[in-house]
């Protein structure tokens, strides 16, 4: 499995699954704070099944010493 999150992705995907996930313990207690583990998983391995089907990624392109995206 090779990255395909990049790093904003992942902080929008973090503070996106921490408040969801407070939502099952405080406020309307809504089974939707479930997908805010998906959310912080994702974000911690930095892989997301379906960016991987559709070939997304939003990580950036690597670069080799001289500069120039490999």
């Amino acid at each position: 499995m090779t990255r395909n999150i990049g790093i904003i992705d992942r902080i929008i995907r973090i503070v996106a699954g921490s408040a969801l996930i407070s939502l099952v313990f405080v406020g309307p207690q809504t089974p939707w704070g479930w997908v805010g583990l998906v959310l912080l998983g994702t974000a911690l391995i930095g892989w997301c099944p379906p960016y991987a089907l559709l070939g997304l990624s939003t990580c950036a392109a690597p670069v080799s010493k001289g500069g120039r995206p490999v």
